[in-house]
């Protein structure tokens, strides 16, 4: 009797093992499954030793996982069946049930809104800026074909009006994109400094990774750009960084024996000639976490860490402002940085001498940047000429007729100057955007 009971026991506890071995195996399953999922939706995995420090890579507010949705356990998926094959109750979830279930159409969905994302753009508008800020925005919503939404950092009293003039505009042009006014915000350690950098608020770009940390990425620029070509595209160089690139600009100058780095600065600077930052993409989530190496301490430092000590040990040394730090910054961290070519960040150093961008001779001019108060000024008038076109241009009107035409007239006077021989630079991508928006509006009707 006693040997029965024994090997009643003995075949209970077999039974007992062989119950949690089944479930251990069906939880690895589920920890596998929910490892998958979040790779795919680019969360990183915590058992991992660098997990809080994946790189990612889809831009804008996508690029972040949702803190909101998070991939939940079965219970709260919606499981259409009972799968036969696991045998296991509508509320647990082995994988073929879990790819048959709600999660998937989350991944599609997330695919699709991926696909159709906004361009985030900022912009600092201190002083008398506001007339050009607006048409720099305008620029921007007249060709883009992609939603748009606008970063205004601006000084308190410029406020109402970046309020008024965006509202004021077509609701048509409205409904192409958002807009988020911010007030300038320095750290209180030296605001006043900051603040004087260089020109007033420029250098708040310095802060917008910490500013905008819901922000993935972003693409800022300074008030006096203006778009020939849609926003989306110069975006779109976000999907051509590699895994270490966190930020993309121009070149400073093609020509050294124009330069202004190679000639002139006393503090370290990116390759030959250094960078200009009045077009610069950014992957913040990147900014945000990495470590830079530095000649301040054998220590990698973080973004908000980096700033301060940089400022004081180089501020005596320093013409440019905000753009001589992130010329350090990247001069020791150069795997960090993508250069795009100088079509995307055209100056009056471009042709002032003479065409020296080879790439916008072979291409056009994709973003015109007139710095040095040319728009406002005799000095190039073939910028000032683009910028009042796109000024004086009213919504709504043929492209062709009441923009193009109008600015090759005027580009017509200005062969007298080197830039002015080289207009047709300024209108060759132009025209090709023209042709495309006045194509869709032909569509619609």
């Amino acid at each position: 009797m006693r040997c029965y009971l024994l090997a009643f026991l003995l075949c209970m506890v077999l039974s007992f093992l062989s119950l949690l071995y089944v479930f251990s195996q069906l939880a690895s399953t589920l920890e596998d499954t929910d490892g998958w999922a979040a790779r795919e939706h680019g969360i990183p995995d915590r058992s991992s030793h660098e997990s809080g420090r994946l790189l990612r890579k889809m831009p804008g507010l996508a690029g972040l996982p949702d803190r909101g949705e998070g991939l939940d356990r079965c219970k709260s998926l919606s499981v259409s069946y009972w799968n036969p094959y696991w045998r296991l109750p509508a509320d647990v979830c082995g994988v073929n049930c879990l790819l048959e279930s709600s999660l998937s159409e989350r991944v599609d969905s997330s695919v699709k809104k991926h696909s159709d994302e906004r361009s985030h753009l900022a912009v600092v508008a201190c002083g008398p800026r506001l007339e050009e800020t607006l048409t720099m925005l305008k620029s921007a919503v007249l060709f883009s074909k992609k939603p748009l939404h606008f970063y205004v950092f601006a000084e308190e009293e410029l406020h109402n009006s970046f309020r008024d003039a965006l509202k004021s505009w077509p609701r048509v042009v409205q409904a192409q994109f958002n807009f988020t006014i911010y007030h300038i915000t320095f750290p209180k350690e030296n605001e006043k400094e900051w603040k004087k950098l260089f020109k007033p608020c420029a250098s708040q770009r310095l802060f917008l990774p910490l500013i905008l940390k819901e922000v993935d990425s972003l693409l800022y620029v300074d008030t006096d750009i203006l778009f020939l070509q849609p926003v989306e595209h110069i975006w779109a160089l976000l999907t051509q960084f590699n895994s270490s690139q966190l930020a993309a600009m121009a070149p400073e100058h093609e020509e050294p024996r124009i330069g202004w780095y190679n000639r002139f600065a006393r503090h370290p600077y990116y390759g030959k000639t250094g960078i200009n930052s009045g077009v610069m993409l950014m992957n913040m989530t990147r900014f945000r976490e990495k470590f830079f190496k530095n000649d301040m301490t054998a220590a990698a430092l973080q973004w908000e860490e980096i700033l301060m000590p940089l400022f004081q040990k180089y501020k005596l040394n320093i013409t440019w402002g905000d753009q001589d730090l992130l010329n350090i910054i990247f001069h020791h961290n150069p795997e960090s940085l993508y250069v795009f070519p100088c079509q995307w960040n055209y100056r009056p150093d471009h042709c002032i001498y003479g065409s020296n961008c080879k790439q916008a001779e072979q291409e056009g001019v994709f973003i015109l940047h007139g710095n040095r108060g040319v728009y406002h000024d005799d000095k190039q008038p073939a910028f000032r000429a683009v910028y009042e076109a796109i000024q004086k241009y009213p919504f709504g009107e043929n492209m062709e007729t009441s923009l193009l035409q109008p600015l090759e007239a005027s580009l017509q006077t200005t062969t007298h100057t080197y830039c002015g021989r080289s207009n047709h630079l300024f209108t060759k991508r132009l025209k090709q955007s023209i042709t495309s928006v006045q194509q869709d509006v032909t569509k619609r009707r």
